[in-house]
C-alpha cells in the first residue's frame, strides 16, 4: 500500500451561539477548517481535520495548511501510510516546526491503518478504556452575569464542566468566576481559562480575591516563568495549555511542579502520534488530562473521542465535542452528545463515513 494523492478541502463552519470569545479581545463568528483526505493505490481513503481557532491563537494558521501539504507531498508521496512513526519522522526532517500542518496528515494515515487492520483507533492507541466519557462545555467571555446564565443554560443540557474564558480586567474577572460558583453545584468541575490572557500581578490579584474558593486556574499567563510565579502564590488547582507543545516544555513543567492537569491539544503537538506520547507519559507520571484541539468539527471530534476512549479514565480530567458548538456536519455518524456525554466511534479508523459531496472542490491535491 502507497501514499497515491494527498488532497485538502476547505469547509466554514458557523456557531450555533453566533459568536466566541476569549481573552486578549480575540473573538470568531466562524471557523475555516481544512480537511487532509490521503489516498492510496489499492483505493482506502483516510482523513483528518485541522480548525485553528482564528490566526491569532496558537502557532497555526488556516491558510497555511495548503501550503505547508505542497511542501510535505513530495516526501509522502509513493510512502506506505501505515508506517507511522517514519511519516511523522520525514515529515519533521522536511518541514521544521508546523505542528498543525502535520497533524491532520498523521491523523488521516490512522484511520487509513484501522481501516486496513479492520480496527478502530481507539484499539490501535491502546485499548478502549471506555465506551463514552463527560464533556466540559467552554463559555464564551461576556459579562459575569450572562455567563453565568450561560453555565445554567448548558447544565440543563447534561453537562457537570465548564471551561470559563476569563482573562480580560481582573475586577470583572472576580465578578465573572463570583456568578458563576452561585449557579454551579455540588460535583460540577469549573475551570477559570485565561488562555494567557494576565499578566503576572493581574493573576496573583485574582487568585487572591478567589481563595478558598473550588476552582481550576487554567494557563494564566504567556510564559513558563510568569505562570509558575503565580503557581507559587495560589493553591487553587492548576491547569497548563499553551505553553504544552511537545514532550520537552511537558518535561520541563513537570519538573518545576507547575501543573496538577495538563491540556494536549492534539493539532498543537502535531497529531495523534506525539498526542500519544504525552498522554502515556501524563499516566506514567500521574498527571491529570484535557484531551481536545484548538477546535474543529466532525473529524476532529472523532479524533478527540478515540484519544480519549484509549485514556484510562482515572487520569481524564475533561474533553469537549467541538461538533455540538457549529452548524455544519461532513459525517452524519459522526459522535454527538447526549446528556452531557460522547460515545467512542467503534467502526475501523476513525469509525465514522465522510460525506466528501459536502468538501466541495480541493484547494490543493498532490500530486
Amino acid at each position: 500500500m502507497r501514499i497515491k494523492r494527498i488532497d485538502v478541502f476547505q469547509v466554514r463552519y458557523g456557531l450555533h451561539d453566533k459568536s466566541y470569545a476569549w481573552s486578549g479581545g480575540h473573538s470568531v463568528r466562524e471557523f475555516l477548517s481544512m480537511i487532509v483526505r490521503i489516498s492510496t493505490d489499492d483505493g482506502v481513503h483516510g482523513f483528518g481535520e485541522v480548525c485553528p481557532l482564528g490566526s491569532a491563537y496558537m502557532d497555526a494558521f488556516a491558510h497555511g495548511v495548503p501550503a505547508g501539504v505542497e511542501e510535505l507531498a513530495p516526501v509522502l508521496i509513493g510512502q506506505d501510510p501505515t508506517r507511522i512513526k517514519s511519516i511523522n519522522a520525514d515529515m519533521d526532517a522536511a518541514l521544521g516546526g508546523h505542528n498543525y500542518v502535520k497533524s491532520p496528515i498523521d491523523i488521516a494515515c490512522w484511520d487509513i491503518l484501522g481501516k486496513t487492520t479492520g480496527k478502530s483507533i481507539a484499539t490501535l492507541l491502546g485499548g478502549r478504556a471506555v465506551e463514552d466519557y463527560p464533556l466540559y462545555r467552554a463559555i464564551s467571555q461576556r459579562l459575569p452575569k450572562e455567563m453565568a446564565k450561560d453555565v445554567a443554560k448548558y447544565r440543563k443540557q447534561g453537562y457537570r464542566k465548564f471551561q470559563l474564558k476569563v482573562g480580560g480586567d481582573p475586577d470583572v474577572d472576580i465578578k465573572r468566576v463570583k456568578e458563576v460558583l452561585k449557579v454551579i453545584q455540588p460535583g460540577d468541575v469549573l475551570v477559570a481559562d485565561a488562555n494567557t490572557g494576565w499578566l503576572p500581578h493581574q493573576a496573583i490579584r485574582v487568585v487572591n480575591a478567589l481563595e478558598g474558593e473550588d476552582f481550576y486556574i487554567e494557563a494564566p499567563c504567556v510564559t513558563h516563568e510568569q505562570c509558575l510565579a503565580v503557581r507559587q502564590r495560589t493553591n487553587l488547582p492548576f491547569v497548563i495549555d499553551e505553553l504544552i507543545t511537545g514532550v520537552p516544555p511537558f518535561l520541563r513543567a513537570y519538573r518545576d511542579h507547575l501543573m496538577d492537569v495538563v491540556n494536549i491539544k492534539i493539532s498543537r503537538v502535531g497529531g495523534l502520534t506525539k498526542a500519544m506520547e504525552l498522554r502515556n507519559l501524563c499516566e506514567s507520571l500521574g498527571i491529570a488530562m484535557t484531551i481536545e484541539d484548538s477546535w474543529g468539527g466532525d473529524i476532529t471530534t472523532a479524533t478527540i473521542a478515540h484519544l480519549v476512549g484509549s485514556t484510562r479514565p482515572e487520569y481524564l480530567f475533561t474533553t469537549t465535542d467541538f461538533n455540538s458548538y457549529i452548524d455544519f456536519r461532513v459525517a452524519p455518524d459522526a459522535p454527538m452528545r447526549k446528556e452531557g456525554r460522547l460515545s467512542v466511534p467503534s467502526g475501523p479508523g476513525l469509525g465514522i463515513s465522510v460525506d466528501e459531496k459536502k468538501l466541495g472542490k480541493a484547494v490543493v491535491s498532490c500530486p
